[in-house]
């Protein structure tokens, strides 16, 4: 299952606020089997959302929304979600009985709360306020951390596919020269091999079976330099 991962928020993109959510839904949607392959910050505008969502949703299996939902004055995902489908926003009923089960009555929620593209299916925010919602493969999600959490720990079970096991091995020697390592162990499995320098070089050898990952990094840790 291949995934894209959008969020959405004027202040991730001025860097007032760190994207945690990219990062924990990757991890999440990995964890599952699911690929992601792109991950991309849009504005507070309905038109930039809807022209990504459009094109993402065409692309890949499922597009995971983050962010922009609630009633306030830039709060606009669902509108750029409803552009993107074609779809005009509505009151939904589930939604709004989820909210009043929680406390909240009709009468002073702020006018547009509970307001999702038709035909969507409402996603309970157990943390929180706004709804989410889904609709032909877009999934949209809060922005506060722990409201999109706990909301994508509901629908975990609608992504899938075959999970990798990644075993990772330090290596104490520069970069450039484990280039014909590298390149070995992928000839004698078949794995992939990540290389990432820093104080040291972390290598990660990655397949879908556990047996051949093992096998690569052992291969490796008798090949190079490790601390």
């Amino acid at each position: 299952m291949n995934v894209a991962v959008v969020t959405v928020g004027d202040e991730l993109l001025a860097g007032r606020t760190t994207d945690t959510n990219a990062t924990w839904l990757c991890e999440r949607l990995a964890d599952r089997g699911a690929t992601v392959e792109r991950v991309t910050t849009v504005p507070d505008r309905i038109a930039d959302i809807a022209r990504v969502v459009n094109e993402y949703r065409a692309e890949y299996d499922a597009v995971i929304v983050t962010g922009g939902l609630g009633p306030t004055h830039d709060d606009v995902t669902m509108e750029g979600i409803a552009a993107a489908l074609g779809r005009s926003l509505e009151e939904h009923e589930d939604a709004l009985a989820w909210l009043e089960e929680d406390g909240y009555s009709r009468a002073a929620l702020t006018e547009g709360t509970a307001h999702l593209p038709e035909g969507a299916r409402a996603l309970h925010n157990e943390a929180g306020v706004a709804p989410g919602a889904a609709l032909e493969g877009v999934y949209v999600l809060p922005g506060v951390p722990t409201e999109m959490r706990a909301m994508f720990e509901s629908i975990k079970s609608e992504f899938s596919g075959t999970p990798t096991h990644v075993v990772e091995v330090v290596a104490d020697e520069p970069e450039s020269a484990l280039l014909d390592r590298l390149e070995e162990v992928r000839e004698r499995f078949d794995v992939s091999v990540g290389s990432y320098p820093g104080e040291s070089v972390r290598l990660t050898v990655e397949s879908t079976d556990e047996e051949t990952a093992e096998a690569a990094a052992s291969w490796l840790r008798e090949h190079v330099e490790t601390r």
